[in-house]
């Protein structure tokens, strides 16, 4: 479940999905703190603690229960609410919850069961202080969660927002040299060879088009891949046999989803700071697989020594660093470094269908 605005008066709400087990996990951890701080803030001793906080996490877990249930249920009506209409209706619905448990604990502790089996003292006798207490405690408890998940949520779009306008510079930093060769090669090529002049004058507007895509943000690897080959046909029209390509990625599964301009930039990097510098070129080699659900790229290129050495930003691996890991969290890796005589950059993360995708 996504939403895309932030907090404020007629944006979309900020709630996460709760019909999410990562969700339920949280709210339930939620409840047992709250069972834990209560049972403490009551001071029984011994054997009395541990009756008291199993009492309290009964109930609570009820409650939490409950209240995800509907929560997970509402998910798309509350999606349409603003920041305000939706926290003031989930105060709503967590207090009717609060409520309708309480009742329910107040009638089973009254029942003739309860009675004979001498366990009326674990039922509160206090109808009103009971229920007002509980609306008291769970109210309190759902502001500080709904803080917490309002906090999150601005976080996470800033980081987006912040991940977008890189791919955006991204996207605007065609090298100005890349441009200028490739028209004069391709100006060289129309007196000497049209057909394949035509094909560049081709594959530059293709690469155009896929870098000024905005809606390029997720696509699956095979496109990703076609871009790169078709960065590789330019650049071989005018670097020749000192650029040499490998790729050894028969293993990756073509219908993966990545982010948008993920490895073209690599295969650019590679070239202008470890093939066009050197007067023989070299070979960039990317290899790729899939080892327990999880792909791995490679790309090496050579480098030479300090002075034929290009100095470069961090442009292209900072902005994929960070749009591999708000796709897949935890689960995805970027690293590189120069090892040797060989810079190398490996990326990792998930392999996801694009049907996943859809249907999730």
């Amino acid at each position: 479940m996504k939403h895309d605005a932030a907090g404020g008066a007629g944006k979309s709400l900020y709630l996460p999905d709760f019909c999410t087990s990562r969700a339920a996990l949280l709210l339930i951890l939620i409840v047992e703190l709250t069972a834990f701080v209560l049972a403490l803030a009551r001071g029984n001793p011994g054997a009395d603690f541990w009756a008291d906080l199993a009492r309290t996490s009964l109930f609570l877990l009820w409650i939490g229960i409950a209240g995800t249930a509907v929560l997970c249920t509402l998910k798309k009506p509350l999606a349409r609410l603003s920041v305000a209409q939706g926290s003031a209706v989930v105060f709503l619905i967590i207090a009717a919850v609060i409520a309708l448990v309480s009742g329910c604990a107040l009638f089973i502790g009254r029942t003739y069961l309860i009675e004979d089996l001498g366990l009326t003292q674990l039922f509160p006798h206090n109808p009103g202080q009971f229920l007002s207490r509980n609306l008291s405690i769970g109210l309190v408890i759902t502001a500080l969660a709904l803080r917490y998940f309002f906090v999150t949520h601005e976080w996470r779009r800033n980081v987006e927002m912040r991940a977008t306008a890189r791919v955006h510079a991204l996207q605007a930093r065609i090298r100005p040299h890349f441009l200028f060769n490739s028209m004069n090669t391709i100006a060289s090529l129309t007196r000497s060879n049209p057909a394949l002049a035509e094909q560049a004058v081709q594959d530059l507007a293709d690469l155009f088009r896929a870098n000024l895509n905005e809606h390029r943000n997720v696509l699956m690897l095979a496109e990703e891949l076609e871009v790169a080959h078709i960065y590789q046909r330019i650049e071989q029209l005018r670097l020749g046999e000192r650029l040499q390509v490998a790729w050894k990625i028969d293993p990756l599964p073509r219908d993966a989803l990545v982010p948008g301009l993920m490895l073209q930039p690599l295969l650019e990097n590679a070239i202008y700071h470890g093939i066009e510098p050197r007067p023989e070129g070299g070979t960039v080699t990317v290899t790729g697989e899939v080892t327990n659900h999880l792909i791995t790229i490679v790309v090496r290129n050579p480098v030479g020594d300090a002075r034929s050495e290009r100095g470069g930003n961090q442009l292209a691996l900072a902005n994929i660093r960070e749009r591999l890991s708000l796709m897949y969290g935890e689960q995805a890796l970027v690293k590189s470094g120069r090892f040797d005589s060989e810079y190398i950059v490996t990326l990792r993360f998930p392999y996801v269908e694009r049907r996943e995708k859809l249907a999730s």
